[in-house]
């Protein structure tokens, strides 16, 4: 499959869409491992039975079914893309189907496991610094509910210590205006004293530069440890509970879908099945013979 043709639709991808990153580098991965098992093949040349083969070969390498539908949408949008073009005829991924999706729950913490998570950090014994720039992530994780990528891209700038809000830069370059709670700004404001100026990212590593997405999780993981947590967790673990904690406060679904920067309400809408102890609670107030 010419490499000329992936390039163009990467082009594609980042300048009309905004895809990010993180998607063009997937998408490029994905579409250069079907290069090599269809031999070099040229686009127009492949049809259904060279994406069966592939989608096979996937399944005996003991994929998941998550991992196979992202590899087939991606085929689709690539030879979609090439029929919008007129460099091929026809979609050979038209007519294969997705394969059904196990609908996995995200872990989440209860807020007594928030509480104990935040404790540990107060008490870690760490260089001033590190310790409050620890602190101010795992606050504005758990206060905004923001992706760690977009944790990592966040500049001072995008801060209104007096509006109490934060600017956040999402998926497809998207941004959105998110609340943000007193003690997550105190934090960050606790540090950047400590830290000090000479540059406009919020978060920087022991070099001075901006934070990675790698160091974030080996900051998390460090106080999952800390205060005794089950393993399997990560820094989206907190996106899952403030959005988790919202709804079994009272919020509606659409008000964390606008939070979390979800562009469809029925990814949201898992969060409605983590718990059930609201769903029990409405239905004890609102049933007569509850």
């Amino acid at each position: 499959m010419t490499g000329r043709y992936v390039e163009r639709f990467l082009r594609y991808l980042e300048i009309e869409k905004n895809y990010s990153p993180h998607t063009l580098l997937n998408y490029r991965l994905d579409l250069h491992d079907f290069a090599d098992f269809s031999g070099g093949i040229e686009p127009g040349d492949i049809g259904y039975l060279e994406v069966r083969k592939y989608l096979a070969a996937l399944k005996e390498k003991k994929l998941t079914s998550r991992s196979v539908a992202r590899r087939l949408s991606c085929l689709r949008s690539f030879f979609n893309f090439l029929c919008r073009e007129g460099l091929v005829k026809s979609n050979p991924v038209a007519g294969v189907s997705t394969p059904r999706l196990d609908r996995h729950l995200p872990e989440f913490l209860t807020e007594e496991e928030i509480t104990r998570l935040f404790d540990s950090a107060a008490a870690f014994s760490a260089q001033e610094r590190i310790r409050l720039r620890d602190k101010a992530i795992l606050e504005v994780f758990y206060s905004t509910g923001m992706r760690i990528s977009e944790l990592c891209g966040l500049k001072l700038p995008a801060v209104d210590f007096i509006g109490g809000i934060v600017k956040v830069f999402g998926k497809g370059r998207k941004e959105r205006i998110v609340p943000i709670g007193e003690p997550a700004l105190r934090a960050i404001n606790d540090y950047l004293l400590k830290r000090g100026s000479g540059s406009d990212s919020v978060f920087l590593n022991f070099r001075g530069g901006p934070i990675t997405t790698r160091g974030v999780r080996m900051v998390v993981d460090r106080y999952f440890r800390l205060a005794g947590m089950k393993k399997g967790i990560s820094p989206h673990t907190l996106r899952h509970s403030f959005a988790t904690h919202l709804l079994n406060r009272g919020a509606d679904l659409r008000s964390v879908q606008e939070l979390l920067g979800h562009a469809n309400l029925s990814t949201t809408q898992i969060y409605t099945h983590l718990t059930t102890e609201r769903l029990k609670a409405v239905y004890d107030k609102a049933h007569p013979r509850a």
